[in-house]
C-alpha cells in the first residue's frame, strides 16, 4: 500500500502541468503547498485504485486547495 506522497512523484511533465495550472489559479497559496496537494491527490488516487490522470489529480487537488483557501480566517484590520 503506497503512503501519502513525500515528494513529487510521477513524470515531471505531469507534475509541472498540473501544479503550474493550479498555482496560477490560487496565487495566494505558496507554490510548494500547491505541489504538495498535487502529489497527495495523485498518491490517494493510486491508493484507491483510480487511474491518476492529470484531470483527476487536478480536480481533487483543486477541491483541497479551495477548502484551504476558504477555511483561512479573514485578515485582521489594523486598529
Amino acid at each position: 500500500m503506497p503512503a501519502l506522497a513525500t515528494g513529487l512523484d510521477g513524470p515531471p511533465a505531469f507534475r509541472d502541468r498540473v501544479s503550474s495550472g493550479l498555482a496560477a489559479e490560487f496565487p495566494t497559496v505558496p507554490p510548494g503547498t500547491v505541489a504538495r496537494r498535487v502529489a497527495d491527490a495523485r498518491a490517494r488516487a493510486e491508493h484507491l485504485g483510480i487511474e491518476a490522470t492529470p484531470e483527476v489529480v487536478e480536480r481533487v487537488a483543486r477541491e483541497h486547495l479551495l477548502a484551504l483557501v476558504n477555511s483561512a480566517p479573514p485578515p485582521r484590520s489594523p486598529r
